[in-house]
């Protein structure tokens, strides 16, 4: 069976573990096929393509470089990143597979870059977090029992990190301390999180 194939199978069965192997031998070269397999079984409802697709784009680097090539400041890079990865969980309906997955998402965070930019043209002085409104779940508009029901929802690598940020508002560095982990991963699981329960606010899935 060839790679395609094998991870359709493997989302259509739910078996992740299989899914994650299948996308680990593909490498950078065969990675854009498998991604696109990953954004179409999002946009027919896959939880598990949502959450890989995400996972693999925030791993692989691949925003943080578009965003970094237009952008200097890291703390800016870090909060369009994120912003990016929130729009790619909330429009990954619509993908039609009609360009490469790597293109798609280069124009999404295009326009993020564009929107924080004209933001800082206009804004007075604010706090990063709330001149940035997408940089942290907080700033979605949403009942607190809905915002608890999304993150009780959150796989548990990413629910820990979020509330540690969200709720209980500590540093990166703080968490990165608190749970013993590098500090790129603790950025990287904040972001797919939160991408991942702004979806599920945006589209109403949580169970209260």
């Amino acid at each position: 069976m060839d790679p395609r194939s094998a991870l359709q199978s493997a989302l259509a069965a739910g078996d992740s573990l299989r899914a994650r192997q299948l996308l680990a031998d593909a490498g950078p070269d065969g990675r854009e096929a498998l991604w696109s397999v990953l954004a179409s079984a999002a946009s027919g409802g896959s939880t598990s393509g949502r959450e890989l697709l995400l996972e693999q784009l925030s791993a692989s680097g691949v925003v943080h470089r578009f965003v970094a090539s237009r952008l200097l400041d890291e703390a800016s890079v870090d909060d369009v990143v994120q912003e990016t990865l929130i729009s790619v969980a909330n429009s990954v309906d619509s993908f039609r597979g009609g360009a490469a997955v790597t293109t798609w998402v280069a124009s999404i965070a295009h326009r993020r870059v564009v929107d924080h930019l004209r933001r800082r043209r206009e804004a007075v002085q604010l706090p990063a977090d709330v001149a940035s409104p997408g940089a942290r779940l907080s700033s979605q508009v949403a009942t607190r029992e809905a915002l608890d029901g999304a993150l009780r929802e959150l796989p548990p690598p990413y629910r820990e990190v979020v509330v540690l940020r969200e709720v209980r508002g500590l540093s990166y560095a703080e968490i990165a301390d608190h749970l013993e982990r590098p500090l790129g991963t603790v950025k990287a699981q904040v972001a797919r999180g939160r991408a991942l329960a702004a979806h599920a606010l945006r589209e109403g899935q949580v169970h209260r």
